[in-house]
């Protein structure tokens, strides 16, 4: 059959991408695919030949978009955080997306008669009663809804949902196995520094937090190098597309840490980002997706806490005492100590991590199936 998937693709999100991946796998290679994105060749060609995917402009191709929504059985939301309001850091109107969004989902459902699934989904931040209203009346014409995260699923409720609509399941990502990433495991080879693989981005809660944040890393880096000399392996997971890409954060953050070693590495895909975070001692990152394929990995990570998704993965991962919120005041001792408790508990953590992404991945089985079952007709 043909399924309209609708999601964030095309903007060099190595994590958005991986989503599409992942959701396509599960869905089955034997459907027929009309996706959006901002650059559909790059989106096409990536998932070609695979997929049988067209690919269309997610903003400059609306007769295609209105053809592929009339002419599909199953309009599909896949992963991300779709139902919010923007940050002021995004420079973009807050209702933008959940209108957006608005529109779509009701003409698909009011006019052309669809189906419309959205599958692990995040929901929030709603910040104000606006938001609220605009997030009760898209999720309340879904006909099966399922969301990634405790805080997500919360926000439903508060919402009037039925708690008998709303599944709560893991972000899709841990469906995958660590050969996804990594077909051939190699041993970590020795070396005399403390190899860190560095993930930023700049789309934080507060803004305002961001310049503290960055000098408190900065002094916690050196405080380190100073004991045991380090070497930063950056790792963007965005590179293009928008002002403030990671690759961009990366490059003028290394200015404040001249002495370390920074190595400067461009993946464009979600394997080359797992290439690099294996081939380190550990992982420092904000970016939920980089934690994701690091869990798989079995690679020990400190999270940096960034927004509410990134606080709900740590939470379901049982990493609490491996992690920061950088939007609160803190000083880079606590960073510091943070960073030394996971090099204290390598091993310990890696094995957990393992073990808490195969569950994961185990109940997204039973939960694919179930939604084939139930939400993709025959």
């Amino acid at each position: 059959m043909k399924i309209l998937f609708l999601g964030t693709h095309g903007q060099f999100n190595l994590g958005d991408e991986l989503l599409l991946e992942t959701f396509l796998s599960q869905l089955g290679e034997e459907h027929t695919y009309a996706v959006n994105s901002y650059d559909p060749a790059f989106t096409q060609n990536a998932m070609r030949p695979k997929f049988n995917v067209e690919s269309f402009h997610t903003t400059r191709e609306l007769p295609r978009f209105l053809k592929y929504l009339l002419t599909s059985k199953v309009i599909f939301f896949g992963g991300g955080s779709i139902i919010k309001e923007l940050y002021a850091s995004v420079g973009r109107n807050p209702y933008s997306t959940l209108l957006m969004i608005l529109a779509t989902v009701t003409f698909a459902k009011q006019v052309a008669r669809k189906k419309v699934i959205m599958s692990n989904i995040g929901v929030g931040p709603l910040m104000t009663p606006r938001g609220e209203m605009l997030a009760r009346w898209i999720l309340s014409q879904v006909d099966f809804l399922s969301v990634r995260d405790e805080k997500s699923h919360r926000t439903t409720l508060k919402l009037g949902l039925s708690p008998l609509k709303v599944n709560l399941v893991p972000d899709a990502v841990f469906a995958n196995p660590p050969e996804v990433f990594i077909s051939t495991p190699k041993p970590l080879p020795r070396s005399d520094k403390i190899r860190i693989a560095l993930n930023l981005n700049y789309d934080i809660e507060k803004p305002e937090a961001w310049e503290p944040f960055q000098a408190n890393l900065a002094a916690s880096l050196k405080e380190l190098h100073a004991a045991t000399p380090l070497e930063i392996h950056a790792l963007p997971m965005q590179s293009k597309f928008k002002a403030h890409d990671d690759l961009s954060i990366l490059k003028e953050f290394s200015k404040k840490i001249p002495d370390i070693p920074f190595i400067l590495h461009d993946p464009q895909t979600a394997q080359e980002a797992a290439e690099i975070i294996a081939s380190v001692d550990m992982v420092l990152a904000e970016r939920l997706h980089t934690l994701v394929i690091s869990s798989i990995l079995g690679k020990p990570f400190y999270g940096l806490i960034y927004d509410v998704k990134v606080q709900e993965l740590v939470d379901y991962l049982g990493m609490n005492t491996y992690a920061r919120n950088i939007n609160d005041s803190f000083c880079s001792e606590d960073l510091t100590a943070g960073i030394r408790s996971v090099l204290s508990a390598y091993d310990e953590i890696g094995m957990h991590l393992i073990e808490r992404s195969t569950l994961l991945r185990m109940k997204l089985g039973r939960y694919f199936d179930d939604l084939k079952a139930k939400a993709i007709p025959r």
